[in-house]
């Protein structure tokens, strides 16, 4: 008999507490499902629109295969308009910037690569398309334009011997031999083993009367002035 009464207790114990409860309880569950529910839609619309900007690449990356760059252009407006922060928008930026400067059409170019430095993910895409641009306004004659990219990037990591190697060419276009040399010395240091054109750097150092063979000395006896 008392553990029925005890039994008994405890069901109208928890009826009361219901009762008090009872809504808070359904208003977490009515919760903790939406959450669980819009997670799940969230993830199928990001899958959705990953697979969307791949197709768009895809398509793009064919018509510039077979050089059809008017072809590429509307799917490349796609990318930047409704997949902006996309590594495949980043690609396909550069693929852009390269199909445009095969065809003479510099500014445009500039213009995908800006783009794509502002825009870029993964980061290190961004640093390549800063490094190509200063290329570009480099062959446009803004020395100082191109000069300035390379200076205000936050960091060269991985790219030392690019950076280095494009300010001995704007040196050499200011006329500036000096530091042309000593930032063609520093390119050869930070080169990796099988990285770049050791054979081409030479070649510049050597047109400016440098001695490749002397190059790591001097080098290590001097700094770039930025």
């Amino acid at each position: 008999m008392s553990e029925l009464y005890d039994t008994h207790e405890q069901d109208e114990r928890v009826k009361s507490w219901l009762r008090e409860n009872g809504s808070a309880i359904v208003m977490g569950l009515v919760l903790a499902f939406g959450l669980m529910f819009g997670f799940k839609q969230w993830q199928a619309w990001d899958v959705s629109k990953r697979q969307q900007a791949s197709a768009e690449y895809q398509t793009l990356s064919s018509f510039l295969e077979e050089d059809n760059l008017d072809a590429a252009v509307p799917n490349y407006e796609v990318l930047k308009d409704q997949f902006g922060n996309s590594a495949y928008t980043a690609m396909a930026s550069l693929m852009m910037a390269k199909a445009r400067l095969d065809t003479g059409q510099i500014d445009l170019a500039a213009s995908a690569l800006i783009f794509a430095m502002e825009n870029a993910q993964p980061e290190p895409v961004k640093i390549i398309a800063r490094e190509r641009l200063a290329r570009v306004r480099l062959s446009q004659g803004d020395t100082d334009a191109a000069m300035k990219l390379l200076d205000d990037v936050n960091s060269e990591a991985g790219f030392e011997a690019q950076f280095a190697e494009i300010r001995g060419d704007i040196y050499v276009a200011k006329g500036n031999s000096e530091q042309a040399i000593k930032s063609y010395q520093s390119a050869l240091e930070q080169l990796e083993e099988g990285v770049g054109n050791r054979t081409l750097l030479d070649m510049k150092l050597e047109a400016l009367g440098a001695d490749a063979a002397s190059v790591n000395t001097d080098a290590s006896e001097s700094g770039v002035e930025q």
